[in-house]
């Protein structure tokens, strides 16, 4: 027991200072409100494949968010009446229909690349079609761009949870990404980082880097696109700003695995070594404790039972921290384990098979064959 013993006590100090990073994430790198600023300079560019159950919403929230900023959304082949959606939900919106996709350009990346083609706006606003931006989220994302001397601003908002696995998995994978980013380097320029599903760039910076090209086949177009940014001498920053959109990721346990699945690898820079050690890290800190309880009970061994039972309640607070931190009651704290579990799955998952995502498959971190 001795080994299990401080084994425990390492895990505990690291729950302990993990709990109390929670109140500090992001406090020097909030987004503030500002509605200040007209939005003629900018143009909001959604990129949608089959996004009939949200592209409404979307485009509507954003005419909302930024009176006057010009919106074009790119219908990406989509099978579900999207693009036709999109054109009754507003009269003011552009909608345009992607072109034949040409080889070695990921969907995204190439109707990112359609809805910006001939923007004379200043800025450029990406926005995913799942995605409801807040009033003057637009206008403060500029002011703040500007201010900073940002060529590339991107924010976390926060997840619209609806079934049980998106209340159990989401913000335990969701906290993990989000914690893998030192927001602090990114704003040095010592780390690039970019959050796609909100997402402000210099139409200048942009165009110097012929655009979405030189992102043209990446499953994390966002991030490389900040590293782009980066390596060209632009700035980049992001911002901790829960208020600013909602956005519902995925509906189902199967929809999470897949959509994670594709990012988790490449969000490692596809290193297995980095893979395997957070299998190892997330198993051995957030799955395994709530499983020495019942082991230590079939043992009869009563210490296994206290060291699993304290494990497990301190990864409760933090969990309890982290949905306060949202905006959440917290009652699905003591389940974080379970979202651990689906964690380590999707990271497995995301390491040994190829990912495929709207009918589209990812070789290597890059594009498909058509």
């Amino acid at each position: 027991m001795t080994c299990v013993c401080v084994a425990a006590v390492l895990v505990a100090a690291l729950w302990v200072l993990m709990i109390a990073s929670i109140p500090r994430y992001g406090r020097e790198h909030g987004l503030p409100v500002d509605g200040g600023r007209p939005l003629a300079d900018v143009r909001i560019c959604v990129p949608a494949r089959d996004e009939a159950a949200n592209i409404a919403a979307c485009v509507s929230a954003a005419r909302a968010a930024a009176p006057g900023a010009e919106i074009v959304v790119v219908d990406d082949d989509s099978s579900d009446g999207t693009g036709a959606i999109a054109r009754a939900a507003a009269v003011d919106v552009t909608v345009r229909a992607a072109p034949p996709r040409p080889s070695g350009w990921s969907g995204k990346a190439w109707a990112c690349q359609v809805a910006a083609d001939g923007a004379e706006a200043r800025w450029l606003l990406f926005v995913d079609a799942d995605v409801r931006l807040a009033p003057l989220v637009v206008s403060s994302l500029v002011v703040e761009a500007e201010r900073a001397q940002r060529d590339l601003l991107s924010v976390f908002g926060t997840w619209r949870l609806v079934t049980f696995w998106e209340r159990v998995a989401i913000p335990a994978i969701g906290w993990f990404i989000r914690g893998s980013v030192d927001l602090a380097a990114v704003e040095r320029g010592d780390r690039a980082f970019a959050n796609g599903q909100v997402l402000l760039v210099k139409r200048s910076t942009w165009s110097s880097l012929g655009g979405h090209g030189a992102v043209r086949g990446a499953v994390l177009d966002d991030v490389e696109l900040a590293r782009a940014v980066r390596r060209s001498g632009g700035a980049v920053g992001v911002r901790y700003a829960p208020w600013a959109f909602e956005v519902r990721l995925y509906d189902s346990l199967s929809a999470i695995l897949a959509g994670y699945g594709k990012n988790l690898f490449e969000g490692m820079e596809r290193r297995r070594s980095v893979a395997v050690a957070a299998v190892l890290a997330v198993t051995l800190t957030s799955v395994l404790p709530p499983v020495l309880v019942p082991v230590g009970l079939l043992v009869g061994d009563v210490e296994l039972v206290g060291v699993g039972a304290a494990l497990w309640a301190l990864e409760a607070a933090f969990r309890f921290q982290v949905e306060r931190r949202d905006g959440r009651s917290g009652w699905i704290a003591p389940l974080h384990p379970l979202g651990a579990a689906v964690l380590v799955v999707a990271i497995v998952r995301s390491t040994l098979r190829r990912a495929v995502w709207k009918g589209r498959t990812f070789v290597g971190g890059q594009a498909g064959p058509q």
